[in-house]
């Protein structure tokens, strides 16, 4: 595949790397920096399981491990399967396999290589982790071709994002939660939360998606209806994070921090409109902030709550 050259109207995308060694060519084919949006919510897990047992740094390090292979896996074999498609969208045709950056083979073999160390790490947590995680993988993987099939590939995202916060709680204690339901709770939550910020990504693609018969929220209800769709996931979202103070006994301290995550989704949503997408880039960025604040808040309501 010969190298691309981008148009005035193209730019890098956001979360990527300029320079040409394969170092930063790596990290720009996985969008490295986005691991800050779900691995404070894996890391929320590990916190809540430490009422239930002591976190060792062992343990702490196989889940960091263990998540950010796993994220490297699922986002290369997302561009692995979607690799024609981004070379049709002006967005997405200066990624590393359109323009030519790295060759198919050898981003299989990545994702083959970081698949496996997934694997790895999970056996090094415990046998439950090891059982569940070719599960995880293949939801992960089976995302990447739900939008050819289904308008709620967001749904399909969100879920594969909300295997994070239960890892981590089963990498510590595991089994399950007690009560049950915190656990649900917590996954509720990242699920609505990653899918609402999905659908209002996925409305700047409308119109491309529209020409590749594509599926999405946005392609289904246009615009306007898509982004009242993600402000009521973002508030289901709230009300998730909000729901686990009384199961998970946390105290005000959590409960100060799950306002603060909600005034930050309102400024996000804020920052977008059905007459004005140019800040879409801007708003989704915002979810780095999103996760390390809740995670922050949530640590602090536990160890300083003891």
């Amino acid at each position: 595949m010969s190298a691309t050259s981008p148009t005035p109207e193209e730019t890098r995308e956001g979360q990527t790397f300029a320079g040409a060694t394969r170092l930063s060519t790596y990290a720009s084919f996985v969008k490295l920096p986005h691991t800050v949006f779900a691995l404070p919510f894996a890391l929320v897990g590990v916190v809540l399981a430490s009422y239930r047992r002591p976190v060792t740094w062992a343990t702490l390090g196989w889940v960091v491990l263990a998540f950010t292979a796993a994220r490297f896996a699922a986002m290369g074999f997302n561009r692995i399967v979607d690799r024609e498609y981004d070379a049709r969208n002006p967005r997405t045709r200066l990624r590393e396999l359109p323009r030519g950056a790295m060759t198919v083979r050898e981003a299989t073999a990545s994702v083959a290589l970081a698949s496996a160390v997934f694997l790895l790490a999970a056996g090094m947590l415990n046998r439950l982790c090891l059982v569940l995680a070719p599960v995880a993988l293949g939801w992960v993987f089976f995302y990447s071709y739900t939008k050819r099939f289904t308008r709620f590939a967001h749904l399909a995202l969100g879920l594969g994002m909300s295997i994070a916060p239960v890892g981590g709680y089963l990498a510590v204690v595991g089994r399950w939660s007690q009560p049950w339901w915190m656990l649900c709770a917590l996954a509720t939550a990242v699920l609505t939360w990653g899918a609402g910020f999905d659908v209002l990504y996925a409305c700047q693609d409308l119109e491309v998606d529209r020409r590749q018969h594509l599926k999405s929220i946005p392609v289904r209800f246009g615009v306007r209806r898509s982004l009242l769709i993600s402000r009521v996931m973002h508030v289901g979202a709230i009300a998730s994070l909000a729901f686990l103070s009384p199961v998970a006994s946390l105290g005000p301290i959590y409960l100060g921090g799950v306002a603060a995550v909600a005034a930050l989704l309102v400024y996000e949503q804020s920052m977008v409109s059905a007459t004005d997408l140019s800040q879409v880039k801007r708003a989704f960025d915002l979810n780095g902030y999103v996760g390390i604040l809740y995670f922050l808040v949530t640590a602090a309501s536990v160890y300083l709550g003891r």
